[in-house]
């Protein structure tokens, strides 16, 4: 059913996404994914296409990121669907929330910069360049005043004419000396403290699996405090270097500077395992997680789950970690029913927790991605009510999304609830105002395991 849209900008979207279906329609003769109507373009239409197709989706993308912030800031994001608009959008349009996170951070940094905004939707301004430009001018001292600030973001739009991202940000260094060259010293200094402050707040470590066996490693430290790790790794890296090239041997392994880095984290890590200076997590001892299906108990293991979740680990590799691992046996039954787990009790026992981390395997909301050790086990039916302690009714929820399903005074249907499907897995339902059908919903997890 289309959309009946009551605004102009819903109509022109309308009909641009009327014109792609053309061109994906036209893809060449019996459908094989040909030139189409290329088949007979010049050399330069061809490039002068592709430059096209890059500035209609960098309009639309900015388009895009002012959308999603005017939702959130007039609150339509949780009048219409119940939930934030980073919520909404990472389960309707499967995007991941950190993809939302940063449509909706430019959207709010093109409200305050309205000259961004217009050069950015007249294509004058990439979204790349139009972030380097904001990052810039929030970090601006308030002391220059709202004309020198206007100024100053009419120059940095100028600057997009000829300077790439970088560039801008590059030039950005310079432009307290042309906009106040009397205190550009004092308000230099100012500047770097707001940015050690800074740097200090925005500290963080990501692990991201790339489903290719690695795990990507994505954080930033302030200077001074990441100096510690980088001489640490340097050093490693410098002795292996020399024992390599004492060896000089032609079989060895040509190892890159980046791999001889990585290899240094992953040593520094294992020396600090060895000596056991990490604390207990949770209250528990890190472990290894070996899922096993009842009739294969008794074989030898092939293959494994390091929780978590999900990724997989070779069987010699996994041999080896559980020489000096922690074990812990979940016994699985015919549909992945975990056996034995403990007897109930009113707080969630570790041999509970560890069976719902094997079946939910992070926050079961639609589109969260928060792991397991960042989430609540939710009573279906609270323990107040009378429910039990059990794995029958407990899900993992993150702490935003327990706050939307935790049971309040209003009845069903006003509220997002969560409940087990008849195959044992958790599945939401939206409140009446957002589907009136209140389709059940799954986290693409388990949609996939369905289809695997």
């Amino acid at each position: 059913m289309e959309r009946e849209w009551g605004t102009r900008t819903g109509e022109v979207l309308a009909g641009i996404l009327g014109l792609l279906d053309g061109l994906t329609e036209d893809c060449g003769p019996g459908g094989d994914g040909g030139p189409g109507d290329r088949g007979f373009a010049s050399d330069r239409e061809r490039v002068d296409l592709a430059s096209a197709a890059i500035e209609a989706a960098d309009r639309l993308r900015m388009l895009a990121s002012v959308l999603i912030g005017e939702a959130e800031a007039t609150g339509a994001d949780v009048a219409a669907t119940g939930l934030s608009v980073v919520s909404w959008l990472a389960d309707t349009r499967r995007m991941t929330r950190r993809e939302v996170w940063a449509l909706l951070h430019q959207g709010r940094d093109l409200a305050a910069f309205p000259l961004v905004r217009a050069a950015g939707l007249a294509g004058e301004v990439s979204p790349t360049q139009a972030r380097s430009i904001c990052e810039v001018l929030v970090d601006l001292p308030d002391e220059l005043g709202p004309e020198t600030l206007r100024q100053a973001e009419v120059d940095m739009v100028g600057f997009a004419a000829a300077l790439d991202s970088r560039g801008l940000t590059t030039a950005a260094e310079h432009l307290l000396e042309v906009l106040a060259p009397d205190t550009a010293d004092e308000l230099e200094a100012k500047r770097l403290e707001r940015e050690a402050r800074r740097a200090r707040r925005n500290r963080s470590l990501f692990f991201v699996p790339d489903g290719q066996g690695s795990v990507l490693i994505k954080g930033k430290l302030p200077v001074l405090a990441a100096q510690a790790l980088i001489v640490q790794i340097d050093a490693i890296v410098a002795r292996d270097r020399r024992a390599a090239l004492d060896a000089l041997d032609p079989l060895a392994e040509e190892v890159t500077p980046a791999m001889r880095r990585a290899d240094a984290l992953v040593e520094l890590a294992a020396a600090a395992a060895l000596h056991q200076d990490a604390p207990a997590h949770g209250g528990d001892r890190p472990r290894i997680v070996v899922t096993v299906p009842l009739e294969r108990l008794t074989e030898l293991a092939t293959s494994g789950d390091l929780i978590g979740p999900g990724e997989r680990v070779a069987a010699g590799d996994l041999r080896q970690l559980c020489c000096d691992a922690d074990l812990v046996p979940v016994v699985l039954g015919g549909r992945s029913e975990a056996l034995d787990v403990g007897r109930e009790h009113r707080l969630v026992t570790a041999p509970i927790r560890t069976a719902l981390t094997i079946r939910d395997r992070g926050c079961v909301f639609p589109g969260c991605d928060r792991p397991p050790a960042a989430c609540h086990a939710h009573h279906l039916v609270p323990w107040q009510s009378g429910g039990a302690t059990s794995l029958d009714n407990l899900v993992l929820v993150c702490a935003h999304h327990h706050g939307i399903v935790e049971p309040t005074a209003d009845p069903p249907g006003r509220r997002w609830e969560i409940r087990l499907g008849a195959d044992g897995l958790p599945e939401v339902l939206p409140p009446l105002h957002v589907d009136r059908t209140r389709r059940p919903r799954r986290h693409q997890r388990f949609r996939a395991a369905l289809t695997a």
